[in-house]
C-alpha cells in the first residue's frame, strides 16, 4: 500500500503530466493526433516542453480547500468556490461553458450549492481523485465530498456519478494492489444509488469487459458512441479512463500514451488518468524526467509537491497546516504566455494534416 502523503502528491503530479502531454492533441482526432505529433511520450506544447491546463489548476484548488477546510465539508466546498472565483478573474484560456457560467452566478451570489448547471460535462471528475486519495476510507464522507465538489459547477446527476467513480478509482489504485475489473466494478456499485445510476455501472460494467478481452481504449470508445476520440461527455470519458486504468495500472506512461492516442480530450481523459494511476504509483513511481520538464511558474512542480504533501498532513491530523503559497500577480504574465501559445497551436491546426 502507498502511503496517504505518496498518493497524494502522485495523484497531484500524475494529473500535471498527464494534463501536460494531453494538450497538445486536445480536440483533434487519434489519426490527426498522431500524423501532427507521432511521438506521444513528449512534450509538445513548448518545443519539447510542456504547461498544464484547467485540469491540474482545478486539482490544486481541490488540495487546498482540503487544507483550508480541515475536514469540514462546508468548508471545503465554500473554498473551492472562491478558489474558482478568482481563478475566472485571472482570464484562464479554455474554461468551459458550463463552468463559466456557474462561476458566474457564483460571483453574482448564488451559493455553491446551487451555482452549479446543469451539466454532464467531464468537468468534476478533474477534482475527483484528491478526494478520493483523501477521503476514500469513508464511503460516506468521500460522496459528500465529491457532490459539493461537483455541484459548485454541474448539477446533472451524470456528472456526479462520473466523479464519484473517478474518486472511488483513485482510492482503490492508491491501494497498492492490482484489482481486476470485476472487483472494481463491485467496489463501485457499492458506494452507487444502484437504482439512480444504472446506466453510469452498465457504461463501467462494459468497461471492464473490454478491459478483460484487453481491446484498444479507441476501440471501446467508438462503441460506446465516441466515435471521434473520447468526448467531453462524462458517461463517455469516465468509462473510457476506468477502462485503460484496469489495463495500465502498473504502467504509468503506457496508459497515458495510449488514451492520448484515442484523441479527443486528450488533456483531460489524461490528466484524470494521470491522478488515478499516479495515486497508485506515488511520487516515485512517476517519471522524473517529464516532471522536470514541465514549466510552471508561479505554480510550479516544486509548489505542487508541496501543496500535495501539505494537504496529506492535514488529513493525517496537522490542523496547523497552510496551504503553500506562490507570487499571485505572476499568473497574469504565466497566463498571457499560455493562450498565446494555445493561439500558436490552433492557428497551426489551419494546416495539413487534415485527418
Amino acid at each position: 500500500m502507498t502511503n496517504k502523503k505518496e498518493s497524494m502528491i502522485g495523484c497531484l503530479l500524475g494529473t500535471a503530466i498527464g494534463d501536460a502531454l494531453g494538450l497538445p492533441y486536445e480536440g483533434m482526432t487519434g489519426s490527426r493526433g498522431g500524423r501532427m505529433f507521432p511521438d506521444r511520450d513528449l512534450f509538445h506544447f513548448l518545443h519539447g516542453y510542456g504547461m498544464v491546463s484547467d485540469d491540474t489548476e482545478h486539482a490544486c484548488f481541490t488540495a487546498q480547500a482540503i487544507i483550508g477546510a480541515k475536514g469540514d465539508p462546508k468548508e471545503f466546498e465554500r473554498r473551492l468556490a472562491w478558489s474558482l472565483r478568482w481563478w475566472f478573474l485571472g482570464l484562464p484560456a479554455g474554461i468551459g461553458l458550463a463552468t463559466l457560467r456557474s462561476i458566474l452566478r457564483l460571483w453574482v451570489g448564488i451559493s455553491p450549492a446551487r451555482a452549479g448547471v446543469f451539466s454532464a460535462g467531464n468537468g468534476p471528475a478533474m477534482r475527483s481523485p484528491l478526494l478520493g486519495v483523501a477521503y476514500g476510507d469513508d464511503p460516506s464522507k468521500l460522496k459528500d465530498f465529491v457532490l459539493r465538489s461537483t455541484r459548485v459547477t454541474h448539477s446533472d446527476p451524470k456528472a456526479y456519478h462520473g466523479a464519484l467513480g473517478a474518486a472511488v478509482a483513485a482510492h482503490v489504485s492508491s491501494q497498492g494492489a492490482i484489482v481486476k475489473p470485476g472487483e472494481f466494478l463491485q467496489t463501485l456499485c457499492r458506494h452507487l444509488d444502484e437504482q439512480d445510476s444504472k446506466e453510469f455501472i452498465a457504461l463501467i460494467d462494459k468497461a471492464c469487459a473490454s478491459a478483460e478481452r484487453n481491446e484498444p481504449v479507441a476501440s471501446f470508445a467508438s462503441n460506446i458512441g465516441s466515435r471521434n476520440g473520447i468526448s467531453g461527455y462524462m458517461y463517455h470519458t469516465m468509462p473510457c479512463v476506468i477502462q485503460v486504468w484496469l489495463r495500465y495500472q502498473k504502467d504509468f506512461e503506457g496508459g497515458i500514451k495510449e488514451i492520448i492516442a484515442a484523441g479527443g480530450d486528450a488533456d483531460t481523459t489524461a490528466a484524470i488518468l494521470g491522478g488515478i494511476l499516479g495515486a497508485g504509483a506515488g511520487q516515485a513511481g512517476l517519471p522524473e524526467q517529464k516532471l522536470s520538464r514541465i514549466v510552471e511558474w508561479p505554480r510550479s512542480v516544486a509548489w505542487m509537491r508541496k501543496l500535495a504533501s501539505s494537504a496529506s498532513t492535514v488529513l493525517d491530523g496537522g490542523l496547523t497546516e497552510r496551504e503553500s503559497r506562490y507570487f499571485v500577480p505572476g499568473l497574469a504574465i504565466r497566463n498571457a504566455m499560455f493562450l498565446a501559445i494555445v493561439l500558436a497551436h490552433g492557428f497551426r491546426r489551419l494546416f495539413p494534416p487534415y485527418q
